[in-house]
This record gives C-alpha cells, structure tokens and sequence, in this order.
C-alpha cells in the first residue's frame, strides 16, 4: 500500500450552535461536541483508508473553553498516525468570531478508529507520511499514547515500550 500524508485526511467540519444543542448556561453541550467531533473523525478516518471506519476510543478530549449559542464552530480532522487496522485521528475544534473572522481555539481531542470490511473485520490501512513540524510532533507522539494504552490493558510489558521508557532515560 503507498503511504498517505495526513492532509490527504484533512476534513473540516462547520457548524452554528444553535438554542437545542446548549446547556443551561447556553454553552454547546459537551456530547453534543463530542458526536460532531466523532463524524469528523469518522470522514478523516475514511479518507485515509477508503474503508468503514469505526469509532474504537476516545483517547484524549480537552474542553479549554465553552462555545457560545450562536457560535461557528470549525472542527478540523487529520489522521496523525497509522498503524496496522488503526488511525489515530488528531482533532482541532476552533470558534470562529461572526464578525471579524477571526478564530480561537477552544477544544482538542484524539480519537482511534479501526477501519473494516463490509463484515465488520478490521483491514490494513496505508501508512502515513507526516510532512509538518506539527504533523510530525503528533505523529511521534502517536506511538507512545498507542503504548501507553497497551500497557494499561496489559497487552504490552512496560519493558517493551520504547518510545514511553525513552521519556524517563
């Protein structure tokens, strides 16, 4: 399989915050987030693999700030590593002002999707080729969430991990 570079992935997502999707303090609610953020990451996914990608976990969400009734929100989804049936799908969530244009970044998250075949069977996925500064600072740090997982679920002595002991040494 020829290795992809991540924008090849890159998939923007824009949409207005509206009254039925807030909380009491009319902030976006929370899942709401997360289910607009889980279809980009769902796009980016398939992209990168031309396959069904499925939502395996959610590594990492970070919500620095609240967004707004009324708000456009950007969510802008990139595959950041590959591995064998798996993507780790790195996701920047910005609020654009309506006014000026200008955006701010307001959330992060990781997500880990599997891609399948029509069975439900996970397939191979191509290898990614990061081209970035970024890209590659999330690309290297890709591996060691991926073993810091594994040595968390047991499925991978903390001696193994290289990349997670070359930190600490």
């Amino acid at each position: 399989m020829t290795p992809k570079h991540p924008s090849e992935s890159l998939t923007i997502l824009t949409d207005l915050v509206l009254p039925s999707e807030t909380n009491p303090l009319n902030n976006l609610f929370g899942g709401e987030l997360l289910a607009r953020m889980d279809r980009a990451a769902s796009i980016a996914a398939g992209r990168h693999s031309r396959r069904i990608g499925v939502t395996a976990s959610v590594n990492h969400v970070a919500f620095n700030k609240s967004i707004p009734l009324g708000s456009v929100v950007i969510i802008e989804a990139k595959v950041s590593r590959a591995f064998k049936s798996s993507m780790e799908i790195y996701l920047d969530v910005w609020v654009e002002d309506r006014q000026s244009g200008n955006r701010t970044k307001a959330n992060e998250a990781i997500y880990t999707f599997v891609a399948v075949d029509d069975t439900g069977r996970p397939v191979e996925v191509p290898l990614l080729e990061p081209e970035t500064e970024l890209e590659k600072l999330r690309y290297d740090a890709a591996l060691r969430r991926k073993q810091l997982s594994l040595v968390l679920a047991g499925k991978m002595n903390p001696h193994d991990a290289t990349e997670l002991k070359a930190l600490f040494t």
